[in-house]
């Protein structure tokens, strides 16, 4: 193991800081939307768009990779995620802080597919737990984010601004990193099995994940609480986002990964439920748990399913984000008139539904019980 780290320490390095950037970006749309939407004049149905133009902007990016995965650099991930984050720290009006979202979630896009295969394969028999360990990262910048958007007095374009210069940081510092290993990989490696059914179960869960960290504040807000505490609660959501994944490397092995998709979809269920009758900022922060489990979960399992070629992470990836872009898009209409109970119950029913048809499944395809 310690001769795989240090043969790939630059790619796992390289990823992990790249994904505190995703988490760190990502993780301020939620408490930065009501004073961009102030800052905008838009309402707050219009400004949950914003968090749609991110999820698109990555499905723009898995698009190319699907295309042109390979010519994909970790660099170019970085430039984009640079260029969209500086774009939204512009203060330029409506159509730059679309476009900076957008841009953003190209280089989110990017990044996912780069580095998320090429970390599994580099690893071998390890690569589920190191990509616990790049996907935990994103936990780090997404706790850290939002308390720091308070430090800088609520203020998006300070917040954003400070991401574009440290995305910057680790442009430089990535030079060559991942580009032989993406030029390694021009060609079909294994078969491809597309299985666009059980492609919705990424749909679910990344349309959840993404519901929670952009609207998950907002609910929080229309159930009562100051927009201090909801961007306070979403960095709590986040550690135990984090904690989740910290413990998979570890645990991974201990489970099919399917039936961690199911778990967490059931735990979520629950957590869900409570937090729309009880207590909704400590249920919020207890959802993180089971939003960590997610997207490790699926893509793991799927990935056994459909096979080892280049097509078959931004097939994956891809699924995910019909989840990312449609569920705020829906969802955050329903925000006024249904409040912050109606918004959790919601998720309640979404995630009982997927944990039930899932559990079923898994009983049914003996291939998913490896």
């Amino acid at each position: 193991m310690k001769d795989l780290i240090r043969a790939n320490a630059g790619l796992l390095f390289v990823g992990m800081a790249t994904f505190v950037m995703m988490g760190a970006g990502q993780s301020l749309y939620g408490p930065a939307l009501p004073a961009l939407g102030r800052m905008l004049s838009l309402s707050a149905a219009e400004a949950g768009w914003l968090v749609s133009a991110h999820w698109i902007g990555c499905a723009i990016g898995v698009a190319i990779t699907y295309r042109w995965g390979p010519a994909v650099t970790p660099r170019l991930c970085l430039g984009m995620m640079t260029l969209g984050a500086a774009a939204l720290a512009s203060g330029a009006g409506v159509l730059a802080t679309f476009a900076g979202a957008l841009v953003f979630g190209i280089g989110y896009g990017f990044a996912t597919v780069v580095f998320n295969p090429r970390i599994l394969r580099a690893f071998g028999a390890r690569g589920t737990a190191m990509v616990s360990l790049v996907n935990a990262s994103f936990g780090a910048g997404a706790i850290a984010a939002p308390l720091i958007f308070v430090w800088l007095g609520s203020d998006p374009i300070r917040a954003f601004a400070l991401v574009a210069g440290l995305a910057l940081l680790i442009w430089v510092a990535a030079g060559t990193v991942g580009k032989a290993e993406a030029g390694s990989q021009t060609a079909t490696t294994g078969p491809y099995r597309p299985m666009l059914p059980f492609q919705l179960f990424a749909v679910a869960g990344i349309g959840m994940e993404a519901t929670l960290i952009g609207l998950g504040p907002s609910a929080l807000i229309r159930s009562g609480l100051s927009e201090t505490a909801a961007a306070q609660l979403l960095s709590g959501f986040f550690v135990a986002f984090l904690g989740a994944r910290v413990v998979l490397i570890f645990t991974a092995h201990l489970a099919p990964p399917f039936m961690l998709y199911i778990g967490a979809m059931a735990a979520a269920a629950v957590s869900a439920t409570l937090a729309a009758t009880i207590n909704p900022g400590l249920f919020f922060v207890v959802m993180g748990l089971s939003a960590g489990l997610f997207f490790p979960g699926f893509y793991v399992a799927a990935s056994k399913l459909m096979g080892d070629d280049p097509r078959t992470a931004p097939t994956i990836i891809a699924a995910g984000l019909v989840g990312g872009i449609a569920a705020p898009v829906i969802l955050s209409p329903l925000l006024e008139p249904m409040g912050g109970p109606g918004f959790f119950a919601i998720m309640a029913i979404l995630a009982t539904l997927c944990a039930g048809i899932g559990l079923m499944l898994y009983r049914r395809l003996p291939e998913l019980q490896s």
